[in-house]
């Protein structure tokens, strides 16, 4: 009785809210008081985003505000993250765009409904754990895909094209761009240009300040005192009504859910991967923990909501996360009270927003997909070995050129060819090691007879088998097993025949995460194809922070010679 107990209070356990964690341990006016600052300061980064993500996405500005109002209420609510801010992102721009031109807005509805359920669904069955295996090279190749598809769908209204729809095609949109590019609108160019530059430079100089909300009210200023000729919210939209978001669905075309299935999943996929990115960032950020099946079913009750409300898919956004991070949120209640704020600004805005001219949104989109490129993270990973080199560049020119949900598939597909092939290489070097040593060969654990002969302040880990994707994670576990961090780690590498770019990216990471606690780090025993590889992508001894060893003898004598006693 008491174990059926035990297990329903655990299972209880992966699902609350993290709201509920933070009330149960007390919540003072001093921290409401932090909160609100940082909603605020949310709600306004978020307020001109969450119009120009919707209108890149086919739909009418008031769309984003009331996804952001609902599901970012909602997900901060209900979520497994403490800091999580959610609302539309850009990585939905592509899918989106497709659907509601292939299907009209009522399949976009249908999309939504039918993802929110999806990511429900995955929550229960705890699929939540499994999403960070995810290899490195697919979310890199579709993240920067997709930032390539943000910014070709901006181009009509940087240049201020004087054209019909744009089409969802990459190359038809390409061509129409070039046939209308004569008829280009000069202030359009202008505006969006100088928007780009204020943003970049208070970036540079002034980066607490919201440069989105500045670029785009300094250029609706420029477009009303001076009367350029520039498309706006208002001349293309009738302006943005100044009314609370209210429940009401168009047709939803329940027939044609077996065509729409696939972007639905698309649209899950994209929402549970990113959300919990932004609630890994966020840990890293805050020194937390979130729970990610939590964070997935309160992802799909949002996106459900959303979607009765007319609005848009909606995830954890990374930016607006750290920006609450950095603006002192630490609870739940910022991202409420940055809903709250948001539809304070709509119903007052509503009138002025009739006059934002389309080309300074657009400049925004061009700063968050030049954001979402991850151009160094992509450049890491091509000094990567051949397979994944291959796997990213697929992913990226399918997810810019065809489509999202192909790009996804054929990547995952591949990474799993690629990996099966890697185990088969894995499999012959290692034929004589005993099938015990095998089956346990994908652990990472502390050798309890090491311990005797490491000095004070030293500790050693080993990892057995290959540090590929599936296990690079489990690195970043490691510190958090000390009450107090090392003053020197050593970590054993002997028995890794094999190391990937995902490996490599989590020891960058965990070497990177040991600095900031003073700990140093001794990798001993390479082999031959981790030693190429982490000079491939330029992880080098330094003599100090990071220094490798031939043996854990001599990593020993290193960490002696490392020790303020000797």
């Amino acid at each position: 009785m008491n174990a059926a107990k035990g297990i329903s209070t655990l299972s209880w356990s992966l699902y609350e809210p993290k709201l509920w964690t933070v009330l149960r341990r007390g919540y003072s006016l001093d921290d409401l008081r932090k909160d609100a600052v940082a909603g605020l300061t949310v709600a306004i980064v978020a307020l001109p985003l969450a119009m120009a993500l919707a209108i890149a996405s086919g739909a009418t500005p008031e769309k984003g505000l009331h996804t952001a109002i609902i599901a970012g209420f909602l997900i901060s609510f209900l979520g497994g993250s403490r800091v999580q801010i959610g609302g539309p992102t850009a990585a939905f721009i592509p899918v989106v765009f497709a659907v509601i031109v292939k299907f009209g807005y009522g399949g976009m509805i249908l999309c939504t409904l039918l993802a929110g359920f999806m990511l429900i669904a995955a929550g229960a069955l705890r699929v939540g754990t499994l999403l960070k295996y995810i290899p490195k090279p697919v979310v890199t190749g579709f993240t920067a895909g997709i930032a390539v598809s943000i910014f070709a769908s901006q181009v009509k209204d940087i240049f201020g094209l004087r054209m019909g729809a744009v089409p969802a095609e990459f190359f038809a949109r390409w061509q129409a761009y070039f046939q209308h590019l004569p008829d280009l609108t000069p202030s359009a160019v202008v505006l969006s240009v100088g928007s780009v530059a204020v943003i970049a430079l208070l970036r540079r100089w002034r980066p607490l300040w919201p440069g989105f909300l500045i670029a785009v009210v300094a250029a609706t200023l420029a477009c009303t005192l001076f009367g350029l000729p520039a498309e706006t919210i208002g001349s293309r939209f009738g302006g943005i009504p100044a009314a609370l978001p209210h429940f009401e669905i168009p047709h939803i075309p329940f027939e044609r859910t077996l065509e729409l299935f696939p972007s639905s999943l698309t649209i899950a996929f994209l929402a549970g991967v990113e959300s919990l990115l932004s609630a890994v960032v966020a840990d890293g950020m805050i020194g937390g923990r979130h729970r990610s099946n939590a964070e997935l079913v309160a992802q799909g009750i949002a996106n459900i909501a959303s979607a009765l409300f007319g609005g848009l898919p909606a995830t954890g956004a990374i930016a607006r996360t750290a920006t609450n991070i950095r603006s002192g949120g630490r609870s739940p209640v910022a991202g409420m009270v940055h809903a709250a704020f948001l539809l304070v600004f709509m119903l007052v805005l509503a009138p002025l927003m009739h006059y934002v001219p389309l080309a300074a949104l657009a400049a925004v989109l061009v700063i968050v997909a030049w954001n979402m490129a991850e151009i160094e993270s992509f450049k890491h990973l091509l000094r990567g070995p051949i397979g994944d080199r291959v796997v990213l560049i697929l992913t990226f020119a399918l997810t810019a050129m065809f489509d999202l949900t192909v790009a996804i598939e054929v990547g995952l597909v591949l990474t799993s060819f690629l990996f099966m092939h890697r185990m088969s290489e894995v499999v012959a070097m290692e034929s004589h090691v005993s099938l015990l040593d095998e089956d346990r060969a994908d652990t990472l654990t502390p050798e309890p007879d090491q311990r005797a002969q490491l000095p004070q302040g030293v500790e050693a880990f080993q990892i057995s088998g290959p540090l590929f994707f599936a296990v690079a994670n489990r690195l970043d576990e490691v510190l958090d097993q000390f009450p107090d961090p090392p003053r020197v780690f050593i970590l054993r590498l002997r028995r890794v025949p094999l190391i990937d770019t995902s490996g490599v990216t989590a020891l960058r990471e965990f070497i990177a995460r040991c600095r900031q606690h003073g700990t140093r780090v001794i990798l001993s025993g390479l082999q031959e194809q981790p030693k190429r590889i982490l000079a491939q992508m330029h992880i080098e001894a330094d003599g100090a922070q990071l220094r490798f060893a031939s043996n854990f003898a001599q990593a020993v004598q290193f960490a002696r010679c490392d020790s303020p006693a000797t």
